[in-house]
């Protein structure tokens, strides 16, 4: 059967290679961006020649109005919801902590964390089946970060994303009865533009070599352990933190 899957921050990186993927197998997909409009149309339109259908949705995750917004264009444009990927993440310049401002703090935590818990309850509000719904899946980006720690680079960043472990945890075992499976990906150096945002443009491509695979992976290749575990092929797998890493 065809999905409906909603994608956060698909505009770019790991969200459009997913979009793409889950467009290759006839899936129609939710395209939330919130700053780059054009992008996300791009996205779209991959997923339409892909073979799949795209809505594009506007909206910043750390807005609850926003997330319910989303949920429910989506919803009302196709009658149901499948599933949710949590992928709408975001870093700020490598620093020390000692010289993090309290307002990169906020935000790193507002879009990272309290966004990907809106994305997740509306998910599980909608699918839920002692809700009205049929079940469904939730795969959330995490990153190798969780467990690296990330020091005087983007401790912030690591540690909302081991408050996204930990949510994929305690998600898995409050919604499988609901019919709904909860699982994350924790990529690791991957070629994407999030390191430019960080101020290290070519930080995956040098830090890569280090890796036991001696190279940085593929926004592409993370796609195929997010969609794999949206499919059905995965109907057994919850509560499952998948390292998409390359041995770091």
């Amino acid at each position: 059967m065809s999905k409906v899957v909603l994608i956060t921050g698909a505009s770019r990186g790991i969200g459009r290679a997913t979009a793409h993927l889950a467009g290759a197998r006839g899936w129609t997909v939710g395209i939330n961006y919130h700053h780059n409009e054009p992008a996300a149309d791009e996205t779209a339109a991959e997923v339409g020649r892909a073979g799949g259908r795209a809505r594009v949705l506007h909206g910043d995750v750390a807005s609850e109005a926003d997330v319910i917004a989303m949920f429910d264009a989506l919803e009302s444009a196709y009658g149901r919801i499948d599933a949710l990927v949590n992928n709408a993440g975001i870093v700020a310049p490598s620093m020390p902590v000692a010289d993090m401002s309290a307002e990169r703090l906020k935000r790193v935590f507002d879009v990272n964390v309290y966004g990907a818990f809106l994305c997740a309850r509306e998910a599980a509000r909608r699918m839920s089946k002692d809700r009205g719904g049929d079940g469904g899946v939730i795969v959330n980006v995490s990153s190798a970060a969780a467990r690296l720690g990330s020091p005087n680079e983007y401790v912030d960043y690591a540690s909302s994303k081991g408050a996204i472990d930990t949510m994929t945890i305690g998600l898995a075992k409050e919604l499988g009865p609901q019919g709904i499976r909860v699982n994350a990906v924790r990529p690791g150096l991957i070629d994407t533009d999030i390191h430019a945002s960080g101020g290290r443009p070519d930080r995956a491509a040098v830090l890569g070599v280090q890796t036991p695979l001696g190279r940085a992976g593929t926004a592409e290749e993370v796609a195929e352990t997010i969609v794999w575990l949206l499919s059905d092929a995965a109907s057994y797998v919850t509560g499952a933190i998948l390292d998409v890493a390359g041995g770091r």
